[in-house]
């Protein structure tokens, strides 16, 4: 884990006010409010949750995570997993095919090492190929009696990684079978783009276009004799349509921790919990002109995939909207649209906050995140997590 250099170490214990800006706050009431709808939602519908570690990057907050009931992490990249296990996560599931023999290498090695400490290590496979290299690896590891877990990813709509749903995810089955040191441990069932279908219908509309393509699945394993021991996905913006499925015994939301503006401009379902904000962009006006107001946070402090980030908690007549300034700048404007009719402005050295308009790239930007316990305003720096994951790209 990384180390915590000592100016940040002595922001613990001292207002918000002292905290430098640009800087990436996070509300740890929000957070764990957050966490507690999660859990008790996970419990209300008989499923495991297993957050994805690529939004928060930390073995600390995993170990939170799974403090409030969470069954492990599922990470998108080898790098990431062996971040979180060397901050001491021993049960992850890189949702992701890796097909590299130097990577595959490497998850021999890691599958190897959680299990020595009691852990176990998953992965997905969309081919043959991918299933007789990892198998090869483990070999070439000598893992002994260690073994890896290998979830079938089929394609459910996303378009990107997956075998075609049916028989095809039956034929890969049978081949992590005959492997000794692989598993077959269930499929993998995401549809990423379905989290940010604006309306609740449009979501639900595309999970059970998923449902059918899994439960064509399942007949055909059904036919084949093969038992699937889990079938796992679901994100933020669906959870609420996997977990009442009866299908889904596993649920996989991550974002639902920190909540971003793009999940915000979802409509929310009226069955998920709400989730709050907990994740902000702290700033602070360093220019000022009559028309326009610049703040210290350009896009090395928050990425805009997803569209700029957003004011928080402006009054309608002080709205604001924020303007694409480069990488150190974002430029300020009255928005009239939403009732700032005077022009008013932030004066300059005033603090502003920030909500990402995503949040997995936006930690990925930072080093660390600066835990706030009593609110923005009046409330003090509790922790310093360490974003070990950082750049894990691998």
């Amino acid at each position: 884990m990384k180390h915590i250099p000592e100016h940040l170490q002595a922001l613990v214990g001292q207002a918000v006010k002292r905290i430098d800006t640009p800087a990436l706050v996070i509300d740890l009431d929000a957070m764990d409010r957050n966490m507690e709808r999660m859990a008790r939602f996970a419990r209300q519908h008989g499923v495991l949750w297993r957050p994805h570690a690529k939004l928060h990057k930390s073995a600390h907050i995993a170990h939170l995570l799974e403090q409030a009931g969470a069954c492990g992490h599922c990470v998108q990249k080898v790098s990431e997993a062996e971040a979180l296990a060397e901050g001491g996560v021993t049960h992850i599931f890189i949702s992701n095919e890796v097909i590299a023999p130097l990577k595959l290498a490497r998850v021999a090695a890691l599958a190897k090492a959680l299990s020595a400490e009691g852990g176990r290590l998953a992965i997905a496979v969309d081919c043959e190929e991918g299933i007789t290299r990892l198998a090869q690896a483990m070999q070439a590891a000598q893992a002994g009696n260690a073994a890896i877990d290998v979830l079938v990813e089929i394609d459910v709509g996303q378009n990107r990684c997956g075998v075609e749903p049916g028989e095809a995810a039956v034929v890969l089955a049978r081949a992590i079978q005959a492997q000794p040191a692989l598993h077959f441990a269930g499929l993998q069932a995401y549809h990423g783009g379905a989290q940010h279908l604006r309306t609740a219908q449009e979501r639900k509309a595309a999970i059970e276009q998923v449902l059918r393509l899994v439960n064509r699945t399942r007949h055909e394993f059904d036919r084949a004799g093969i038992e699937i021991p889990l079938i796992t996905g679901a994100g933020t913006g669906t959870m609420v349509n996997e977990a009442a499925s009866g299908v889904y015994g596993e649920i996989q939301p991550g974002s639902f921790l920190f909540m971003d503006a793009d999940y915000a401009a979802n409509q929310h379902d009226a069955a998920q919990p709400v989730f709050e904000h907990a994740l902000y962009v702290k700033t602070q006006v360093m220019s000022l002109s009559r028309q326009h107001a610049v703040c210290d946070a350009g896009h090395k402090a928050h990425a805009i995939d997803s569209g700029l980030p957003r004011l928080h908690a402006l009054a309608p007549e002080q709205a604001l909207r924020f303007a694409n300034g480069g990488d150190e700048h974002g430029v300020l404007h009255p928005d009239i649209q939403a009732g700032n009719t005077s022009g008013w402005l932030p004066a300059l050295g005033d603090t502003l906050w920030l909500i990402p308009g995503h949040c997995d790239p936006t930690v990925n930007l930072h080093d660390y995140l600066i835990g706030v316990r009593g609110g923005r305003l009046k409330g003090v720096v509790e922790r310093i997590f360490t974003v070990d994951g950082r750049g894990a790209l691998t």
